[in-house]
């Protein structure tokens, strides 16, 4: 017996009310079923970060010199940025290469190749202020290229944000990247070759240093009587350095990084300016290593300002008075403190996914 609604039979009817309902109810639960399937996959993997360890970045900014050449308009410091003279920034290029240890801990190895440079002539000198007096008319100057390889462990925090619609699902997963931001500090050890050059100095009849734009190496000069009676002994052109710092890091669809790093480098030498010690008796200092030598480790320029006294320049020494012998004892060229040099690079990395092995079917026989 058929049941009749409005002359219409009973299971047509259901079927013609509800089915539009029911579709909507099944379309409703896949997606619902789908998009929590992304969600566990995107929220709910705590270790997904495993699968992102290895990471290999360049970078390129600037670099700049803190030691005994150079300088700000004050007591000449080789370890604080206030004593950074911006004008003598140079070209940093870099290489790493890092390595996830845990979701705050990495390692890291790096090549940078920084070049570093100091004047006394940008000095400003203060008539009040007899330190910047002597480092302008001391007129030493240097450049040198720096090439160091660090190994460094750093440490930081993560914040993760993510694209999403409603109830924290995304609307559109394609649409969406996954941004990863952090902050990590570091500290390290590392070695580096450099290697000073000066600029080309002779004296004219007058005393006055005349300087070219030519560049000399200037550790085979012994500018400080290196090797001599009395002298230090010759420095290494290799050094140990300690790299701390901090750096920014972005990281889109957990592949791509960009950040931006400050370095501070503390060094165990002080001569990478060639400037370390005192000057020694020019007339030995000829003897043994001839006229450049006495011109390069001595280019000493009187004072412009009025009134100023001034020792008279002897043409038999080439050197102003006796202001590298003070009561027989060698007057200071430089300070006792280590050399520093600083960086600040941008970088942009490419992270690497770990790729899963195949499994291998075991034979029964």
């Amino acid at each position: 017996m058929e049941f009749f609604f409005y002359n219409i039979p009973y299971k047509l009817y259901i079927s013609t009310i509800f089915r539009p309902f029911l579709m909507k109810q099944v379309k409703l639960c896949l997606f619902i079923l789908i998009s929590t399937q992304a969600f566990s996959q995107q929220f709910l993997r705590p270790q997904d970060w495993k699968k992102y360890k290895k990471e290999i970045y360049f970078s390129t900014g600037t670099s700049n010199f803190l030691g005994d050449l150079g300088g700000r308009p004050r007591d000449g410091s080789d370890y604080s940025p206030a004593d950074l003279n911006f004008n003598q920034s140079r070209t940093a290029f870099g290489v790493g290469f890092r390595y996830r240890l845990t979701k705050i801990f990495n390692v890291s190895g790096n090549f940078d190749y920084l070049i570093v440079k100091g004047d006394d002539a940008n000095i400003k000198i203060d008539p009040n202020d007899p330190t910047t007096q002597f480092r302008y008319k001391r007129n030493l100057n240097f450049k040198s290229n720096i090439f160091e390889l660090s190994a460094r462990v750093e440490a930081g925090l993560q914040k993760t944000k993510k694209g999403g619609g409603h109830y924290g699902m995304q609307r559109n997963y394609g649409k969406y990247k996954n941004i990863n931001q952090g902050v990590f500090g570091f500290i390290g050890i590392g070695v580096f070759y450099f290697n000073p050059k000066g600029k080309a100095t002779v004296r004219n009849a007058a005393g006055i240093s005349n300087q070219s734009n030519d560049y000399i190496a200037l550790r085979p000069l012994h500018t400080e009587g290196q090797g001599l009676p009395g002298g230090p002994k010759q420095y290494s052109r290799v050094s140990v350095s300690i790299p701390i710092g901090v750096y920014y890091k972005l990281t889109i669809k957990k592949k791509w990084s960009f950040g931006a790093e400050l370095c501070f480098r503390k060094t165990f030498t002080d001569y990478i300016d060639d400037v370390g010690g005192n000057y020694y008796d020019p007339v030995a200092l000829r003897s043994a290593y001839g006229d450049r030598t006495v011109a390069m480790a001595d280019p000493y320029i009187p004072s412009t300002i009025p009134g100023d006294y001034e020792p008279p320049y002897d043409p038999k020494l080439q050197q102003w008075g006796a202001h590298a012998t003070v009561d027989g004892v060698a007057a200071k060229r430089g300070d006792k403190q280590k050399d520093s040099f600083i960086s600040f690079q941008v970088k942009v990395g490419y992270i690497f996914k770990k790729t899963k092995k195949s499994a291998r079917l075991r034979s029964k026989f």
